[in-house]
Formats: structure tokens, sequence, C-alpha cells
């Protein structure tokens, strides 16, 4: 087997760091994680949907028989549930868990946030910005306004907590009701 030149490995390695720097002093410094989380939720929906569609495909039998409106139903219902356990789990581990909202801690607690707190509140905002896009373009088909609603308002109150910092633990602690969503998406 052939020896790597050494100018390559080195130039790999420098492009390496300069990538890890750009992760670090961009896309994960303080001002620009909740842009970053946003569009990492809106990401993971995608990747969500396909993954639902493609997991349906291959272990449902009856998946393929639906209608093609009922097929985007249960795959938005697959974002839905990936959304709810990671927000779930976030939301007990921040609540109960973590130091952030201890009174070990000095401060008021409406203020107290942190890059992992702010991370998840933008997955979250994501999620809502792609739900909301699913439900008006399809609309009304996947829900009526009573769901344009709902997430235009819950998406406004997860993003005002998590621009300004404020009330992160209220926030966190109506998320915990997230855990519920996986038992309805599975009745349907």
């Amino acid at each position: 087997m052939r020896e790597v030149p050494k100018q390559t490995v080195m130039a790999i390695k420098s492009y390496q760091n300069q990538a890890q720097l750009l992760v670090k002093n961009y896309l994960f410094a303080d001002p620009f994680i909740p842009y970053t989380s946003i569009l990492g939720g809106i990401l993971a929906c995608k990747v969500a949907y396909d993954l639902t569609q493609l997991i349906s495909n291959f272990y449902s039998k009856t998946y393929p028989g639906l209608t093609k409106i009922q097929r985007v139903e249960w795959n938005n219902r697959g974002i839905s549930t990936v959304h709810a356990i990671f927000i779930s789990a976030l939301s007990l581990y921040l609540v109960f868990w973590s130091n952030l909202f201890s009174d070990e801690l000095a401060g008021l607690l409406v203020f107290r946030s942190s890059p992992l707190s702010t991370f998840g509140l933008g997955v979250s905002v994501g999620y809502f910005v792609s739900d909301l896009a699913m439900i008006l373009w399809l609309y009304p088909s996947l829900g009526g306004i009573e769901y344009v609603i709902h997430h235009s308002l819950s998406g406004i109150a997860v993003a005002y907590s998590m621009f300004t910092g404020e009330a992160q633990l209220y926030t966190y602690m109506v998320l915990i009701s997230e855990v519920t969503t996986p038992e309805i998406n599975i009745r349907w």
C-alpha cells in the first residue's frame, strides 16, 4: 500500500482545523445558535419525513395502500413523533436533572438559559415552522384553522423564549406535555 505524502496529511489537518473553527466560532457560537438550530430543526424534519416514508414502505403492508394524502399525514406524524421524543427528553433533562434551573444558582430563574436550552428551543421552532408550512401547503387536508393557530402561537412563544432567553424554564415545563404526542400519533 502506498504511503500518503506528508504534505497531503498536513493539508487535510489544516482543512479539518479550519472546519472545526468554523463550527465552533460561527455555527455554534452563542449569537448563531438560534439560527443554526432552527435550520437544523427544519432539516431534521425533512430527514424524519423521508425515514418515516422509507421505513413504512419497507415494514408496513398497509402503507402502500394508503392514498397520497394519507401517506403524507402518516409521514407528518412521523415528524411529530420524532420531535416529541426529542423535546420531551430534553425538557425532562433540563427541568429535573440539569443544574440550569436549580435553586443553587444565583439570579432569577426566568432569565436563565444555556446554549443547550437555546438549541433545543431552536429545533422546536424549526419543527413548528416545518409543520405549519406543510399544513398551509396542503390546507385543509392536514388540519384546519385550529392547527394553523396552534402552530403559529406555539412557534411564536417558543421563538420568543429562545431569542430573549426569558422564561425558558416555563417553556420547557410546557414542552414536557409533548410526551403524550407519540401515543396520540400511534392511535392514528
